[in-house]
C-alpha cells in the first residue's frame, strides 16, 4: 500500500511538463543530484516491476543473473540491463527499445481502450494533469512501448494471460 501511495505521488509529479526522464545525459554535479530524486528512484522501480510482469518472473529473473554474471565486480551502463534482457528473450522482444521509450521520455502515457462489439481498440496519449501555460511544450511525438496483459472470458485466470505491445499510437 505505501509503494502505491509512492507511486500516485510520482505520477503526479511525472505528469507536469516540469518532470524529467528517469535517465538522461548530465553536464554538472548539479544535474546529477537532480536526476537521483523521488520520481527516479520510485519511477524506475515501477518499471522494472512492469518489465518483470511482462516477461515473466522466471525470464526476468534469468535476464538479472544474466546481468550481475556479465557485470560482476564491473562497471555498468544504463543500456547493460537491457541486452542482458534481449540475451535471455533470444530476439523475441527488444527490451532495449521497449525500455527506451519508457526511461528517455518524461511523462507517462494515457491508455484508452474502447470496445464495440467483440472489437478492442487501445490508444496511447501523452498523460498531461495539468498544462503549464508559461512552462508548456508539446510531446505529441511521444511514443511509448506499452506492454498489455489481457485475459478473456474463456481464461480461468491463472494459465492463459495473454499479452500485447502496443507500439503504436493506436492498435487492435
Amino acid at each position: 500500500e505505501d509503494f502505491h501511495n509512492l507511486i500516485f505521488k510520482a505520477m503526479m509529479k511525472d505528469s507536469l511538463n516540469s518532470s524529467h526522464p528517469v535517465s538522461s545525459s548530465v553536464q554538472s554535479s548539479e544535474q546529477i543530484e537532480e536526476m537521483f530524486d523521488a520520481l527516479s528512484y520510485i519511477k524506475g522501480a515501477s518499471l522494472i516491476l512492469m518489465l518483470k510482469h511482462y516477461l515473466t518472473k522466471d525470464v526476468f529473473r534469468a535476464g538479472v543473473e544474466v546481468y550481475l554474471h556479465n557485470h560482476n565486480y564491473g562497471t555498468a551502463q544504463s543500456d547493460d540491463l537491457w541486452d542482458s534482457m534481449n540475451e535471455i528473450t533470444n530476439g523475441t522482444l527488444d527490451v532495449k527499445k521497449m525500455m527506451k521509450t519508457w526511461i528517455l521520455h518524461k511523462g507517462f502515457p494515457l491508455v484508452t481502450v474502447v470496445r464495440k462489439g467483440k472489437t478492442i481498440s487501445v490508444r496511447q496519449e501523452k498523460f498531461v494533469f495539468c498544462l503549464e501555460a508559461d512552462n508548456w511544450t508539446s510531446d505529441a511525438s511521444y511514443l511509448w512501448h506499452i506492454p498489455l496483459t489481457y485475459i478473456t472470458s474463456r481464461c480461468n485466470f491463472t494459465h492463459c494471460t495473454k499479452a500485447y505491445l502496443l507500439d503504436q499510437k493506436s492498435g487492435m
